[in-house]
C-alpha cells in the first residue's frame, strides 16, 4: 500500500514529520510529499545532518552543484531537489533563498523508446490476465501504470467508451479511450471483482482504501463495487495508517516484472518497460494524424512541448482516431 498516506503524530516532534504534516495542509500528494521529503533529507546528509535552519544559501548551492557534477544527476533529478529546497526555505521555514548560482545539469535529449504495433501486440498476447488487461490499457489508452493500477470500477464508462483517471500525474483528472476490443474482459475483470468484494465482506475485511478522508464522510463506500479497484491484489494487506486489513490493488513491481518477462520472452532487446506502452500509444495516433493538442490531452502532458517529442516517428499517416488496439 505504498500509495497510502503514512500515519503521523498529533503533535510531531521530528523535523521531516513536522515537513510532512505541512505539506499534506497544501494539499500536496502524496508522491509529492514523498519526493520533497527524500531531498530534504538527503540535503539535510550532505551537509552532516545540520539543521535546515542554520543552513542557506551557500548550502542549498553546494547541494545541488554536487548533483550535477559529482552524482551525474539528470535536469529533472537536479530540478525535483531545488523545487523540494525551495519549498522547504519559501514555504515551510519561511526563509527565502533567492538569487541561486550553482552548476545546473546538463539536459540530454532523449528519443523515447517505442514498439512497434507488432511489438506491443506480441508482448500482450504472451501474458496471462490480469496482467494482460493491463498492458492493454497502457497501450490501448496510455496510462501510467500507476493510473491502471489505482484505476476504481466507477471510473470505467462502457457507456461512453472512455476512461476517467483520477490524481494523475500533476494532481489532474483527464479522461482517456477506453478501447472497444478489451470490453468483454474488462466486464469480466469486475466480476470478479465483484465476486472477491462478497468473499472479503464475508471474512470482514474492511473497506477499499479511500481517498480525501471520504471514508468518514461515506462509511459504507469502501464496501461499494464502485469504489474497488479494477485490479485488486491476490491478498488483503494492513493499512499502515489505521492498522486495518483491507485489499489493495496490485503491487506495481509485480505488473512490471510480467511485462519485463514478456519482452524477454518475445525477443526484444529494446530498453523498455511498462512506460513504453505509453510511448507506444502517442506514436500511434500521431501516425494515425491524431492533434497533438488531442494527444496532449489524452496523455495528461501540462506542457505541449512534452508530446512534441512523439513526433520523431510520423512516418505512416492514417485518417481516423482511434485507440491502437482497435486498429
Amino acid at each position: 500500500m505504498e500509495d497510502v498516506r503514512i500515519p503521523l503524530p498529533a503533535s510531531p516532534t521530528k523535523f521531516l514529520d513536522q515537513l510532512r504534516v505541512f505539506i499534506r495542509t497544501d494539499g500536496k500528494s502524496y508522491s509529492t510529499e514523498n519526493t520533497y521529503v527524500y531531498w530534504v533529507k538527503q540535503f539535510i546528509l550532505f551537509n552532516n545532518k545540520a539543521h535546515p535552519k542554520n543552513l542557506g544559501n551557500q548550502e542549498v548551492e553546494a547541494f545541488l552543484t554536487h548533483l550535477s557534477v559529482a552524482k551525474d544527476a539528470s535536469p529533472n533529478t537536479q530540478k525535483l531537489a531545488l523545487n523540494a529546497l525551495m519549498f522547504l526555505y519559501n514555504r515551510f521555514l519561511n526563509s527565502p533563498i533567492e538569487q541561486l548560482n550553482f552548476n545546473y545539469a546538463k539536459k540530454q535529449v532523449r528519443t523515447p523508446t517505442v514498439f512497434t504495433h507488432e511489438e506491443a501486440m506480441s508482448i500482450i498476447d504472451c501474458m496471462v490476465m490480469p496482467y494482460k488487461l493491463l498492458a492493454q490499457l497502457m497501450y490501448g489508452g496510455g496510462l501510467r501504470v500507476s493510473e491502471a493500477l489505482r484505476l476504481r470500477v466507477k471510473d470505467v464508462d462502457f457507456a461512453m467508451g472512455y476512461i476517467v483517471i483520477r490524481d494523475g500525474k500533476g494532481f489532474k483528472d483527464r479522461t482517456t479511450l477506453l478501447p472497444k476490443s478489451i470490453i468483454p474482459d474488462l466486464k469480466k475483470q469486475i466480476d470478479m471483482v465483484q465476486n472477491l468484494l462478497e468473499y472479503d465482506k464475508a471474512c470482514g475485511v474492511a473497506g477499499v482504501y479511500m481517498p480525501n478522508m471520504l471514508e468518514k464522510k461515506y462509511p459504507s463506500a469502501g464496501h461499494s463495487l464502485g469504489w474497488q479497484f479494477v485490479f485488486p491484489s491476490n491478498e488483503p494487506s494492513k493499512d499502515p495508517r489505521t492498522n486495518l486489513i483491507r485489499r489493495h490493488h496490485i503491487y506495481p513491481t509485480t505488473i512490471q516484472s510480467h511485462v519485463k518477462q514478456a519482452i524477454k520472452k518475445v525477443r526484444i532487446h529494446k530498453h523498455a518497460s511498462c512506460h513504453t506502452f505509453r510511448h507506444s500509444f502517442a506514436t500511434r495516433l500521431l501516425q494515425a494524424k491524431y492533434d497533438l493538442k488531442q494527444i496532449q490531452t489524452l496523455m495528461g502532458h501540462t506542457d505541449i512541448r512534452t508530446t512534441e517529442i512523439y513526433l520523431h516517428v510520423l512516418d505512416e499517416l492514417g485518417d481516423r482516431v482511434k485507440s491502437p488496439l482497435d486498429v
